[in-house]
This record gives C-alpha cells, sequence and structure tokens, in this order.
C-alpha cells in the first residue's frame, strides 16, 4: 500500500508538493490565505477558467441577445450536448452518451421514469440503505406513481458496519422480483468505491436495468460507462467537477438506449434540425439529448466549460493518481497521530485505496464540535450524522501540506479542548 513510503514530519508534505506534477493546477483556482478549504466533494471551488466562462456568457448576451442562441461562437442551443461530449471522457462514455441537462434529483427522476417498467412478478426497485437520503425520496415518490407502497417495493441492502456495502449482498438481493437497480458510486459518508463493472455484469446477467448515482465520483474517479455496459448514470457537477453552486447536472445514457422514449419528454430532447417546427408530437433526439427535458439555463451551465478545460489538460488518470495519493497521505497521518488517546479518532473509509472514492471519514462521537472548531481555525470540512467528518483533499488544489497542517490542527483541537466551547447541534447546512 502506499502509505508504506509515507514518514512522519511536515518536511515530507512539503517534498511531496515539490514533487507534484499537477501543482500549477492550484494557481487557477480562488484559494483564500489562511484557509485550508476540504469541503470539494460537497461543493468545488471557484476556477480563473469558471469565471472566465461566465463572463464570456453573460457578454454573450448583452452583445447578442436572442441571436446568442445559434449566432456567437459559443452557441446556447448546442451547450448541452456540447459539454456532455466534454465529459464523456471523465466517465468512459462515448460522446453522444452524456448530455449536461437539469438537476442530480430531476435527472434521477428521467431516468427512473424511463427505465423503471415493472411487469408481472418484476415490480421492485433495489438500492442500498447508506444512499444518499435525495436518491431514495426520489425512488419511493416513483414507486408510489405506480401505485406501490415503498414499504414493501423499495428493497434496501442494509450495511453490516454502518459504514459500507458488500457486493455480494447487493448481488443475492438481485432476485426474480426486481424491475430496477440503482445504486451510488461512492457511498456519500464513507467514501466507499462501489465495484460497478461486477455489479452492472450480475444485473444483466439476470435482465435487470441498473443505473449509478455518480456524484461523489465523477470528476476524481474514472469510469468505464459505456464499456460496462452500464445503463444509465446521473451526477452533480458542483463537488469535484467545480462547475458552481447549484451547477446544472449531466446525465448519461448507454448507446444501446438510443431510440427509446424517455419517461418524462420536454421540448428540449427534441431532434435538434426540427425542434422549432413546433411539431404536436415529440421526436426524441438520438442521442443521451433526448433526455433533456427545460431550456438549459446558460449562465448556470456555462461556467462547466471553464472547468471542464482544467480538467482536459490535467487528465482524468492523473487526477486520479494524484488523489489516491492525497487520500493515502491523509490516512497514513491520521493513522499515526489521532487515533490513539486522548484523539481516539476512527477512519470510516475503506483502506484500500481501489475501494476508496476522493474523501476520507473520520469519525470522533465529537464530530460536530470538532469539525466547528476547525472552521474557526480556517480548515474547512463537513459533517454527515451522526459522527462523520469528511476531508476532501482535492487533486486541482489541494496540497500535500495543508493535510499535514489540518492533522495538526485536530491535535491542537483535542489537546486544548477547544471543540467544548461549541454547541453539539449540527448547522443547517453542513
Amino acid at each position: 500500500m502506499l502509505r508504506k513510503a509515507f514518514v512522519p514530519g511536515p518536511e515530507q508534505a512539503q517534498l511531496l508538493d515539490n514533487q507534484d506534477p499537477m501543482r500549477h493546477f492550484r494557481d487557477r483556482f480562488y484559494l483564500q490565505p489562511d484557509r485550508i478549504y476540504l469541503d470539494g466533494n460537497s461543493l468545488g471551488l471557484a476556477s480563473r477558467d469558471t469565471e472566465e466562462a461566465l463572463l464570456a456568457a453573460l457578454d454573450d448576451w448583452k452583445r447578442h441577445g436572442i441571436e446568442g442562441w445559434t449566432a456567437n461562437e459559443r452557441p446556447w442551443f448546442t451547450l448541452a450536448e456540447e459539454l456532455g461530449a466534454l465529459q464523456a471522457e471523465l466517465v468512459g462514455a462515448l460522446p453522444a452518451e452524456v448530455v449536461v441537462t437539469g438537476t442530480t434529483t430531476v435527472n434521477l427522476h428521467t431516468l427512473v421514469a424511463t427505465f423503471y417498467r415493472p411487469e408481472g412478478k418484476r415490480t421492485k426497485i433495489l438500492a442500498d440503505a447508506l444512499n444518499f437520503p435525495s436518491d431514495l425520496y426520489a425512488l419511493q415518490s416513483q414507486l408510489r406513481l405506480h401505485g406501490f407502497d415503498p414499504d414493501e417495493h423499495l428493497i434496501l441492502v442494509q450495511s453490516q458496519d454502518g459504514r459500507t456495502i458488500a457486493e455480494d449482498e447487493i448481488i443475492a438481493a438481485m432476485t426474480d422480483e426486481v424491475a430496477l437497480i440503482l445504486l451510488p458510486s461512492v457511498l456519500y459518508r464513507s467514501g466507499q468505491l462501489l465495484d460497478m463493472a461486477r455489479l452492472t455484469a450480475a444485473a444483466h446477467e439476470r435482465q435487470i436495468p441498473i443505473g449509478f448515482d455518480c456524484s461523489h465520483s465523477a470528476g476524481a474517479v474514472p469510469h468505464q460507462l459505456h464499456d460496462w455496459k452500464t445503463d444509465f448514470a446521473f451526477w452533480c457537477n458542483y463537488k469535484y467537477l467545480n462547475g458552481g453552486p447549484g451547477a446544472v447536472g449531466s446525465l448519461f445514457v448507454h448507446q444501446r438506449h438510443f431510440g427509446r422514449l424517455p419517461g418524462l419528454a420536454g421540448w428540449f430532447g427534441y431532434r435538434k434540425e426540427r425542434q422549432f417546427a413546433m411539431l404536436p408530437t415529440f421526436e426524441q433526439a438520438p442521442t443521451a439529448g433526448a433526455w433533456q427535458i427545460s431550456t438549459p439555463p446558460v449562465l448556470a451551465t456555462a461556467p462547466l466549460r471553464g472547468s471542464l478545460r482544467l480538467f482536459q489538460e490535467a487528465g482524468i488518470d492523473r487526477i486520479r493518481e494524484k488523489s489516491l495519493r492525497m487520500t493515502d497521505y491523509l490516512i497514513y497521518l491520521i493513522e499515526t497521530r489521532l487515533t490513539e488517546a486522548p484523539y481516539c479518532f476512527q477512519i470510516g473509509t475503506p483502506l484500500d485505496p481501489a475501494r476508496r472514492g476522493g474523501h476520507v471519514a473520520l469519525e470522533h462521537p465529537e464530530a460536530v464540535r470538532i469539525g466547528k472548531a476547525l472552521k474557526m481555525l480556517g480548515v474547512i470540512p463537513d459533517f454527515r450524522p451522526p459522527n462523520v467528518i469528511r476531508l476532501a483533499p482535492v487533486a486541482l488544489y489541494n496540497s500535500y501540506t495543508e493535510l499535514w497542517r489540518t492533522v495538526e490542527i485536530l491535535r491542537q483541537i483535542i489537546d486544548q479542548r477547544l471543540f467544548e466551547q461549541y454547541s453539539d447541534q449540527p448547522g443547517t447546512v453542513s
């Protein structure tokens, strides 16, 4: 494992930074002085590239008005397809299989409405008990729309340790009563990376369509959605992809499903060359663009153009390599500096790099108050109940020295009992 190569002390952190071939990307982000930002798995930082792209879209609006849809060098009419093609390499898709559209949960609804087709005794949806709640809310509502009771028809694979889900148990739950499977690529609390290729193959052996919420992996972990023959996937663009708060989401539909009628249709999923014919009958686009519903909000989509420029330059494989090295270094520091008394932190993230996404789950009974103390001392994490501080070292803008400093600040918080001055009630947004 990579951790065996590390040694204690800030000197190695500085050496790792000096040897980092990607360190120059850090200069293109807006980093605040005296602040260590480790919450990129919730909201990525603004870059100069995203600012430039947003200002360019605003300028197009000012100069062109309605003609901005077709007449400028960055036409809005095909923006969703253009950005989808730019994202395709990040998730291992064909350019036509990805489109930037909607929001995460809206895209989940339109995809489930397409691929959930209960028939006979195949009426159930299979998910996991550790999934992000919004996904479960959407699945429950989709079942109700079909007249089914979610308590009976939503199967949730349980966790044996409260942190991870075993693929063997997911596969065992793929019975002949299951009509659809929806799983996360990475569990949002622990950071466990599921074996998507194995799960997809198992689902297809049983003739069950399967999709993944890639919100906690897109931009941090390379995938091969096309080669795995994953039926569908979706993700947000405001985490690792740094598209801005509330950025437009993305979805993937495998090429073999092109021509299938979307479960929820809207005019922006129409064939582009005939969209303004305003015909009463829906003719879906022959690509993943068919799963668009509404007009894209250009000013909320444009920043992604700048962010994807960074990803094209860096390459997802290099991003993953550095991400794993950073999380491995952070785990090493936690194991050697924070697990013994009086610190007593635990790591809730799989130690095997192949089973890990982009963040580290640090567990402690006083996680809420420690998280607040971290913020007051200039470290920005987030909290997930009941006891998890999530730390996400992002390859494009975080440094190894920041990770060393974070662990030393955590020691300070415990040594000086600084957390005791804070309430144990989570904030409204954490």
